[in-house]
């Protein structure tokens, strides 16, 4: 099913643990289809078989809260890619459709959905695209021969995924006009490298909470537009362990390359405010020394309903956390009564608790400047990093694609071509204008690490990678849209962060906005931003 290779980057403990979730589950499918055969009357012919069925089901499910199956190791999604593609060229499921049984198409439908769904995250967006064009056949296949009920339900599929992967605002072709595949991950040339003489903190990403739950935004299966961006942006470019080894400087050819690490991340899409709080608590109790725990939000504003005589940490709502199954007692009192604060909201002061350990939190939101009313109780190492909470009119329909600060983040050079108003770009200039981009970011490390006024934090986090990276991407996007016109005209409405960036040493720099109209005069796009900022403010 896969390489020699891919199974030694594998773990003998975790290896083990694949090999017993395998056997519990097998087992359980076994019993489970035994009930089928069994006779539909009496009670003595089933009863030890459904005891013994949901004896194995138990240590199923408990073996799978013990060995949460999380490492973000890229190696179990090329195994399941391997799988999925054995499928596909075997043609394993041809003779389905010469059947007069919908059940079957359906098990060859969810096939479909979940290769998508692997193909997403390991971003081969060729192969997605070819495996849409598929599934649209067999989806168009199915509701031609049945009529059944779950037909909408299936062109919705098709629907989103189509969305999903035209997502992205600008298209960068090949000569041929082919479009270009881009990776948003990180790679080795991605972060600006620390130089000598920095002094940064020793601090390491390992986990991450990615939290979508925006209204109206494109989604596929429980995964958002803006939470698939910004996984990207946590993972590593996979290693080509050839062109590495063949690289002057590195090990003999008898070791392999330190391993990098991802960190764990959990995704969840819109939940409740307990579903929220309970991986927020297991991974804070999880998190080694010397890590940060990483919290991205990207959901719908909730602002108080009401005056409050206090600033505190609940005076200023937060973001919303889905209701449909939280059953609260005295809800209706609540909506008739003003005076109380939003249940269905996670507040800046519900993350007090988490902040006794290294927190660095992405507010991708309405109101995400409720964050910015933070307090560091506890001493330790926190970051906010907040998004505009209104956006010219120009850009605010182009919200169902994702949101522009997220994109920032994930692909500043896209998110800079989209408000400069360009669709697309030959592959020779985007390039050219990515080296530039890297050497943006090599300054704003340096003008970060040079400031004698920046807060403290900012610098712990600085000796992550994944986190340095989040940093001058945020620097470059608060700097972009300071200098935009319509920005200017219309919102005057910028990202902030708690602690402040001192502006001028940072967002307002002199040498960080003459690289931004040098970005701009490469691209063209000169005339869509301001030349003299400092004047202005």
């Amino acid at each position: 099913m896969s390489s020699g290779g891919a199974e030694d980057d594998i773990p003998q403990a975790e290896r083990k643990t694949v090999t017993d979730f395998c056997y519990l589950l097998d087992k359980s499918k076994q019993l489970f289809n035994g009930l089928r055969d069994l006779p539909q009357y009496g009670q003595k012919q089933w009863q030890s078989y459904f005891g013994r069925t949901f004896d194995v089901y138990t240590k199923l499910w408990k073996f799978q809260q013990q060995h949460r199956l999380r490492t973000s190791e890229t190696s179990y999604l090329n195994e399941a890619f391997s799988f999925y593609s054995a499928i596909r060229q075997r043609s394993y499921y041809s003779q389905v459709n010469k059947e007069d049984r919908p059940e079957l198409v359906v098990k060859k439908l969810r096939y479909y959905a979940r290769f998508i769904v692997v193909c997403l995250l390991l971003n081969k967006m060729d192969v997605v695209k070819d495996l849409v064009k598929e599934l649209s056949d067999e989806i168009e296949d199915y509701t031609h021969r049945f009529n059944t009920e779950d037909q909408v339900e299936w062109n919705l599929v098709l629907q989103e995924v189509a969305a999903f992967i035209e997502a992205d605002p600008v298209m960068v072709l090949n000569d041929d006009n082919t479009i270009v595949i881009t990776s948003n991950r990180l790679s080795e040339t991605g972060a600006p490298l620390l130089e000598q003489g920095m002094i940064v903190g020793q601090l390491a990403l390992a986990d991450a909470l990615i939290i979508g739950n925006c209204n109206n935004q494109v989604k596929f299966s429980e995964l958002t537009i803006d939470m698939f961006r910004m996984l990207q942006a946590l993972e590593r470019e996979p290693m080509n362990l050839a062109s590495q080894m063949n690289k002057p400087g590195m090990q003999e050819s008898t070791e392999k390359p330190a391993r990098r690490e991802n960190p764990h991340k959990y995704l969840l899409y819109k939940p409740t405010f307990s579903q929220l709080y309970t991986f927020l608590a297991a991974s804070f109790k999880e998190l080694p020394a010397n890590s940060v725990l990483l919290i991205y939000l990207s959901a719908t504003g909730v602002f108080p309903s009401g005056r409050s005589d206090s600033e505190g940490p609940y005076d200023f709502g937060g973001v919303l956390t889905n209701s449909n199954r939280d059953i609260i007692n005295g809800d209706a009192i609540h909506k008739r009564n003003q005076s109380y604060k939003e249940m269905h909201c996670l507040h800046p002061g519900d993350l007090y608790p988490f902040t006794r350990k290294p927190l660095f939190i992405i507010v991708d939101s309405s109101n995400s400047v409720a964050y910015k009313n933070f307090t560091n109780l506890f001493g330790q190492p926190l970051v906010c990093l907040l998004s505009p909470t209104a956006y010219p009119k120009a850009l605010q329909d182009q919200s169902q694609r994702g949101s522009l600060f997220t994109l920032f983040l994930n692909n500043p050079l896209m998110a800079f071509l989209f408000v400069s108003g360009l669709s697309s770009m030959r592959r020779g200039l985007w390039e050219k204008c990515q080296d530039y981009l890297r050497k943006i970011n090599r300054d704003i490390a340096q003008l970060l690490t040079h400031s004698r006024s920046i807060d403290q934090s900012f610098l712990q986090f600085f000796g992550d990678e994944f986190l340095r990276l989040l940093l001058t991407r945020f620097i470059f996007c608060s700097a972009t849209m300071r200098m935009h016109k319509i920005f200017r005209q219309e919102t005057r409405n910028y990202p902030e962060s708690y602690p402040q960036l001192p502006r001028d040493e940072t967002v307002e720099n002199p040498h960080l906005q003459k690289h931004i109209l040098e970005l701009a005069s490469i691209l063209d796009v000169r005339n869509v931003f301001l030349e003299n900022t400092l004047d202005d403010y």
